[in-house]
């Protein structure tokens, strides 16, 4: 894709949600990677319901590391998949105990390594956290960016690979938020909202009234 149609695509993104920034509540590196867990198959909002509650028990690694799957799946119960983040959330911070000090790690394979984490899991931490110009793809980067011609890929890992390569230097961050932001308010999965769309003559989708 040409470089003037992404920054033509990236320029009216930033007009249509200045600011656009993660939804999630988090105020350290341990808070953000609890919650982009917790985030799995479940909207920010509902994460940011229980991570107050969960964050005044358990204020650090050490602490949740401390508790059992049980005592944590009580904390989250009104998300999806509760049990499974409930544990993976206590192995993750005994390996943050074991292998870093406590600390959240900077480096993708130290991050792909915890449980619970995947590749979007890791990039949120790396460039919310760390500064790092890398882009997660969740469902709605995925689902934009291959409507708009950004990506032209058939799974979540291409599409990322994808964009890395097409989207400058410096603006990936950016990206991701802008790109969620857009999926969410307007190139839904289901009746998106086409006449709405800032980005809609870039659109390869095709207009769906």
């Amino acid at each position: 894709m040409h470089r003037d149609r992404v920054e033509a695509i990236l320029q009216a993104l930033r007009t249509a949600y200045p600011g656009a920034r993660s939804r999630l509540h988090y105020n350290n590196a341990y808070q953000l990677l609890v919650a982009a867990i917790l985030s799995a198959q479940t909207t920010d909002e509902q994460v940011n319901k229980v991570t107050p509650g969960l964050f005044q028990r358990y204020p650090t690694a050490a602490d949740l590391a401390a508790a059992t799957p049980a005592e944590v799946s009580a904390q989250i119960k009104s998300l999806g998949l509760f049990r499974q983040k409930s544990a993976h959330l206590v192995a993750a911070c005994r390996i943050l105990l074991e292998k870093h000090n406590g600390r959240v790690p900077d480096s993708f394979e130290e991050l792909v390594a915890l449980p619970g984490v995947g590749r979007k899991v890791a990039n949120v931490v790396l460039s919310n956290i760390f500064g790092r110009d890398v882009i997660a793809v969740d469902t709605h980067v995925f689902r934009v960016a291959n409507r708009l011609g950004l990506a032209r890929a058939g799974n979540v890992r291409e599409t990322e690979e994808q964009l890395m390569a097409v989207l400058p230097p410096g603006s990936r961050r950016e990206a991701h938020h802008l790109l969620i932001y857009h999926g969410r308010e307007v190139c839904r999965a289901r009746q998106p909202r086409c006449l709405e769309c800032q980005v809609r003559s870039y659109c390869e989708n095709g207009c769906q009234e």
